[in-house]
């Protein structure tokens, strides 16, 4: 990772600290359409345990664990984590709930094709080089298993309020102190390159709303 990207993660990595410990609870309790429409297509699948990145303090993987699966779930801020062990202690649901701390900048866990489903709700978003992006997406195609499948829910570039953020370099952009990218729908079929695309829907979700695009990629069976 360049200096300048490093140094750009590690002054996110603190703005969320920061921004979890001062609000608790940042996104709330209710889950969000994506986790609603991940919990179908995992069901459908035959899937019960899921790997959730970017799980904040934990709103859809208690949502996940209430429609019956195993949630593991990782954040880069530890007081998110804190909020999620916390709420799953106290709703009964730490045994299918568990937490980890990971920055996906780093290879996952998990060893080569031992996870069925990757959940990630709106984490693509985060402050990653498109170089970044690849990587994270080709660690997720690493650990799931022939089949497997990975749902995930980004911001669209369609989305008005893009407009309004500042441009930085590689496709970032900056608001308020938070620095992410808009998703378009090249950059969505880049990053399903060796994957098979079972859905790529825009969709709009909040009082305001946001414009937000829905990716459901699969491992295919077998290496083409």
């Amino acid at each position: 990772m360049k200096t300048g990207h490093v140094e750009l993660a590690r002054a996110q990595q603190e703005r969320w600290q920061r921004a979890y410990l001062h609000h608790p609870q940042l996104h709330g309790s209710e889950p969000s359409a994506a986790a609603q429409w991940a919990a179908e297509v995992f069901g459908a699948a035959g899937i019960d345990d899921v790997l959730e990145l970017g799980a904040g303090h934990g709103r859809d993987a208690f949502f996940l664990a209430r429609q019956g699966f195993s949630v593991h779930a990782t954040d880069f801020s530890e007081s998110a984590l804190d909020q999620l062990r916390l709420e799953a202690q106290r709703e009964g649901l730490d045994d299918r709930v568990t937490a980890a701390l990971h920055d996906v900048r780093d290879p996952l866990p998990p060893a080569d094709a031992t996870v069925n489903a990757v959940f990630a709700n709106l984490l693509l978003n985060m402050a990653f080089s498109r170089a970044e992006l690849r990587s994270l997406v080709s660690e997720i195609y690493r650990v799931l298993c022939p089949g497997g499948l990975f749902v995930y829910a980004v911001w669209s570039a369609d989305d008005p309020c893009a407009g309004h953020w500042q441009e930085l370099e590689e496709g970032l952009a900056v608001h308020d102190g938070f620095v992410g990218r808009f998703f378009d729908q090249p950059l969505i079929q880049e990053l399903a390159d060796r994957w098979r695309l079972d859905d790529e829907t825009p969709y709009d979700e909040g009082p305001r709303p946001l414009r937000m695009w829905r990716v459901t990629l699969a491992k295919p069976e077998q290496e083409t």
